[in-house]
């Protein structure tokens, strides 16, 4: 369900709208003037949303990477692993 309220109403009801995006876990659309003006939601909905937008990025370039054969076997990977400890262990001596 989309919420649309005017403007004015995060001035009259903040603590209705900041509830109502609490309870739904969706924003809440205000106009202005009949116009879209802005988004409210509340902050955890936020933070995972971004999480998510965060995820997706990820996996996007990890699927461009593949298509691109931008890719390591895992036994390459655990050889540089080894190498890079095999390094560390050596610098302390």
């Amino acid at each position: 369900m989309v919420n649309i309220k005017p403007s004015a109403a995060i001035r009259k009801n903040y603590n209705e709208i900041s509830n109502l995006c609490k309870q739904t876990k969706e924003p809440v659309f205000l106009t202005k003037n009949g116009e879209g003006d802005l988004v409210v939601m509340d902050l955890e909905t936020f933070a995972h949303r971004e999480k998510m937008l965060q995820l997706r990025e990820k996996l996007l370039q990890s699927d461009s990477d593949i298509q691109s054969g931008r890719v390591r076997s895992v036994e390459e990977t655990v050889a540089d692993m080894r190498l890079v400890i095999t390094e560390a262990v050596n610098a302390r001596v």
